[in-house]
């Protein structure tokens, strides 16, 4: 986008802004339908080199050949294919309302030996340029239709980011100026500065986010704009930048404002922001007010497309938080001989954070979770959003890593209370050991799109996500409502959630061999309820329900 369009589409939000704004005696208007929800949200997270290629012929952009360690090279999965299945109804098959996919700005086109085999950027967190794609990974176009194809089905986009480090230096890839990196210490994660002002590893260059030193850009960054012919382009979109926020043209201000462009340009809906208890808490709040903004432009600039009146939705990485530590997360463990530093990041920009606790939980029952998460999220946690997951990219110690039992794990992850993460291959029950394959590459196979297609019980295992997954969607209560036992046998439960005039409510019975379901209090006589399992309907009589169900877990919603 030129400057005089930003500059123009800046003044037409303002104005849209401005004319927006409810006078005193005014009221909000009420919610009556059916909300999205980011604290009940169904997400997918994906690694797009392993989802599913569209498009073989950008599978080895800058010379990269398959010659790293098992499953530490490009496997040729893009954008396009992440279409592909979106067009096909995969997702919206699966009740996802939200897609996470890993960062896709340019990588390191060398590979480089962590310790662990000849690797390549293929994940997306070893930036060489923010400001484009990968070619590995496809092109701004391409991108627009998938953001497109996405809302026209009414799922968001979130874009993974990362400001902490850049990737790592090789053969092909210079280091960026001292004046944006450290390259020492290395983090030693005792104290507050040995897990902030440090390198993750030892070849990962750290961008110096507390500086608000001006610097220039890196030569070789100017070397290539000017050999793409973007040069003049860049330099007048920095200017317009700088001259709107004020901001110094310190290291992570650059970094902000070339990821914003993705949302001004896209209408990217939310941003996961990688190692966030890493950087300055602080950073995040800033760049959530340019990701505000820029989400403004392009909701003024396309209101045809626009799916709600959500602010910007930002999930945070703050490794090993887990939901019993509220708002206030301590950074660094050697608490004998350091001081901690507590931090509260839903107060500097994130509405959301990843819970590292429920993937442990495999030995406590359903309803011991329930009832904590819930209390937690209707008390201290009440707006804000805990991301549960059972398996990731990067968790060395998943669920259920053998998965011996994947239909179980799924009705952990979809019936806890909180936003769900569905890591790709959680509802095939993709392999998470690989032969020779070490450490986080076992994690990283590739969709197991044949036993899909081939296998009864991945199927089965589908099947189970599929009807899960649409009760959450079609549900609020189900992850943002509070939870209540109803009995202890069969396990019976209710949520409740409402806002504005908008109310829904479910009951979910489990391990029920009988079919009845007492429903008093929740639903009154004579009401139609809805089994999202079965498929079935049934009226209230009595305060009960009967659904004739062999597969022993009924989950309930008023029939439309």
């Amino acid at each position: 986008m030129n400057t005089f369009s930003k500059i123009l589409t800046i003044v037409v939000v303002l104005l849209v802004f401005s004319c927006t704004q409810p006078q005193e005696e005014e009221k909000t208007t009420e919610v009556t339908t059916k909300p999205f929800i980011w604290e009940g949200a169904n997400i997918y997270f994906l690694l797009t080199d392993r989802f599913n290629n569209g498009d073989t012929g950008n599978d080895f952009a800058f010379g990269r050949k398959q010659d790293g360690g098992v499953l530490r090279d490009f496997r040729g999965g893009d954008i396009k294919g992440v279409t592909q299945k979106i067009e096909e109804g995969y997702f919206n098959d699966l009740g996802i309302n939200a897609i996470w996919m890993n960062p896709m700005v340019e990588q390191i086109h060398d590979a480089t030996d962590e310790g662990t085999g000849r690797s390549y950027g293929f994940h997306g967190y070893w930036a060489r340029d923010w400001t484009v794609l990968d070619p590995n990974f496809g092109t701004m176009e391409e991108y627009k239709t998938l953001v497109k194809a996405a809302h026209d089905r009414g799922i968001r986009v979130i874009m993974d980011v990362v400001i902490n480090h850049t990737g790592p230096v090789t053969a092909m890839d210079s280091q960026w100026p001292d004046s944006w990196v450290r390259t020492t210490p290395k983090c030693d994660f005792k104290t507050y500065e040995g897990t902030v002002t440090c390198t993750l590893v030892k070849n990962l260059p750290d961008i110096r986010t507390e500086s608000d030193e001006e610097v220039a850009l890196p030569p070789y960054l100017i070397e290539k704009w000017k050999k793409e012919g973007r040069y003049d382009e860049e330099m007048a979109e920095l200017d317009a930048f700088f001259q709107r926020t004020g901001h110094p043209r310190a290291p992570r201000f650059y970094i902000m404002k070339w990821l914003t462009d993705y949302v001004s340009e896209l209408g990217i809906d939310g941003f996961r922001v990688d190692t966030a208890k890493h950087t300055e808490a602080s950073v995040w709040l800033e760049l959530y007010k340019e990701a505000q903004y820029a989400l403004q432009e392009w909701k003024a600039a396309n209101p045809d497309e626009v799916l709600d009146d959500n602010d910007f939705y930002m999930v945070g990485e703050v490794y090993n938080y887990m939901v019993k530590d509220g708002r206030n997360f301590t950074i660094g463990i050697d608490t004998l001989q350091y001081t901690d530093s507590i931090v509260d990041f839903y107060a500097n920009g994130l509405q959301s954070i990843i819970n590292f606790s429920l993937r442990s939980e495999q030995k406590r029952s359903l309803e011991e979770v329930s009832a904590e998460y819930s209390a937690i999220l209707q008390g201290e946690l009440k707006g804000y959003v805990v991301l549960n997951y059972i398996t990731s990219h990067d968790d060395p110690n998943p669920y259920d890593q053998e998965r011996t039992n994947a239909i179980a794990a799924g009705t952990k992850l979809l019936l806890t209370p909180g936003a769900s993460q569905v890591y790709y291959g959680d509802e095939t029950a993709r392999p998470l050991v690989i032969e020779g394959a070490e450490g986080d590459a076992n994690l990283r196979s590739e969709m197991n799109w044949d036993d899909l297609q081939n296998n009864e019980a991945t199927k089965a295992v589908w099947a189970h996500f599929a009807k899960l997954g649409k009760f959450r969607n079609a549900h609020p209560a189900v992850g943002a409502g509070a939870h209540s036992k109803i009995q202890d046998s069969p396990y019976t439960f209710k949520r409740e959630f409402s806002k504005g005039n908008y109310e829904d409510k479910v009951v979910v019975s489990v391990d029920n061999t009988t079919g009845e379901v007492n429903v008093a209090g929740v639903f009154e006589d004579g009401a139609t309820l809805y089994d999202h399992y079965s498929g079935q309907r049934a009226t209230v009589k009595e305060g009960k329900v009967q659904i004739d169900n062999n597969q022993a877990l009924i989950l309930l919603g008023k029939a439309e």
